[in-house]
């Protein structure tokens, strides 16, 4: 494998400059226009030019290596969260509810500062890279969805992406091999019933005590239909209904999001809430109107691209850097592009009294000492795939 000497003092400072500039200049999934102007005068001090085919505010930009017998593509996420930032720090955000609360301006400047090294051993690099800026990750539409059916992927090997985790121990990197993260789905559904007075229920059909069944039985699609084996949960987040003491309404709204750990468990869980929505409703004559609303599939890590990241990790940080985790229920769109092609997602821990914080909190920080470490990762997996 060939070794790189760890990311120089240099490195590390120009990353935490362009990193702090994203913190105090946040901008929301979808409107990261300045953070995405940002980047292309950055690349285009660096001489890699920029693909014009994919959708602004995501960049597609491209280093030609030496040999150019692979191509391997290296992901940041560039969005913010709609929080209010809790804190003293000097470059806390400037932009009123909104906030880095999740580390993706660490992962912009983490690719910034991988590109000033490529530029700079360009002799070194025999892979061509794709490195993608990628916008609207922690809401949909999806960037890594739109940029994937524009073609982003057509000519990439492999793809690998990292993230920053304040639940990590810095100096750890780790993943779990095969089905990671969850899908996230949600769903809509409408209830039609027929109104009435609450002293003659029987004059009714009533909307609020059949969406309580739908409630119930949905539980019964984890615990009796789902394969005890494939993980998977359903959560009800909001309901309107009536307004009033004793008026029965003709209509109830229902909210909620299905998660599950591998493809078989989400196109189940689908097929079955759909179901039951229409049967039940229908069985109390009422109407049942069900909408779903996709989001963003099961991240699965390919586990040849998971044994040759674990061969980067221990050779460039030794045997105790790597860390094997368990899969999780949370979500990232960044699975969008594992379904299309191999490659992994890699957690870069940063734990530390300075980044105590769980992500999405007002008062997340990253503990920019971890920042190195994510570079330097990053370029060895360009290098070596």
């Amino acid at each position: 494998m060939l070794q790189t000497k760890l990311v120089e003092s240099e490195l590390k400072a120009l990353a935490i400059k362009h990193r702090r500039h994203f913190h105090m200049f946040p901008e929301l999934s979808g409107q990261e226009y300045n953070t995405s102007a940002y980047v292309k005068e950055r690349l285009a001090e660096l001489g890699i030019p920029v693909d014009s085919r994919f959708s602004s505010p995501s960049i597609v930009a491209y280093f030609k290596g030496t040999e150019g017998k692979k191509t391997i593509a290296l992901r940041a996420d560039m969005d913010a969260l709609p929080l209010i930032e809790e804190g003293e720090k000097e470059y806390i955000s400037t932009i009123p509810g909104v906030m880095h609360g999740c580390g993706h301006d660490g992962h912009t400047a983490i690719l910034l500062a991988v590109a000033k090294w490529l530029t700079k051993y360009k002799n070194l690099v025999k892979n061509n890279i794709v490195l993608i800026f990628q916008s609207s990750e922690e809401a949909s539409p999806s960037g890594a969805k739109k940029l994937v059916e524009e073609g982003v992927l057509e000519c990439v090997d492999a793809i690998y992406g990292i993230h920053l985790m304040s639940t990590m121990p810095i100096g750890k990197i780790g993943f779990a091999v095969g089905y990671a993260m969850a899908s996230c789905n949600d769903f809509d559904i409408k209830i039609e019933g027929k109104g009435g007075h609450g002293g003659h229920p029987n004059e009714a059909v009533d909307p609020i005590y059949i969406a309580t069944h739908i409630i119930q039985s949905f539980q019964s699609v984890v615990s009796r239909n789902l394969n005890p084996l494939h993980p998977g949960v359903i959560s009800f987040g909001g309901m309107q209904a009536g307004n009033s003491y004793n008026v029965i309404p003709s209509e109830v709204r229902i909210q909620g999001t299905i998660r599950a750990l591998t493809f078989e468990a989400a196109d189940l869980m689908y097929k079955k809430t759909a179901e039951l929505t229409e049967s039940i409703c229908s069985a109390f004559g009422a109407k049942g109107y069900y909408e779903f609303i996709e989001g963003t599939p099961t991240l699965y890590n390919h586990p040849e691209a998971c044994e040759f990241a674990k061969g980067v990790i221990v050779n460039t940080f030794g045997e105790n850097a790597f860390l094997q985790i368990d899969p999780v229920l949370g979500a990232e769109d960044f699975s969008y592009y594992l379904k299309e092609k191999m490659g992994a997602f890699i957690n870069v821990g940063m734990q530390s009294e300075k980044s105590c914080y769980p992500h999405h909190h007002p008062k997340f920080d990253i503990d920019e000492d971890a920042i190195p470490t994510a570079i330097e990762l990053m370029i060895q997996l360009a290098l070596n795939a």
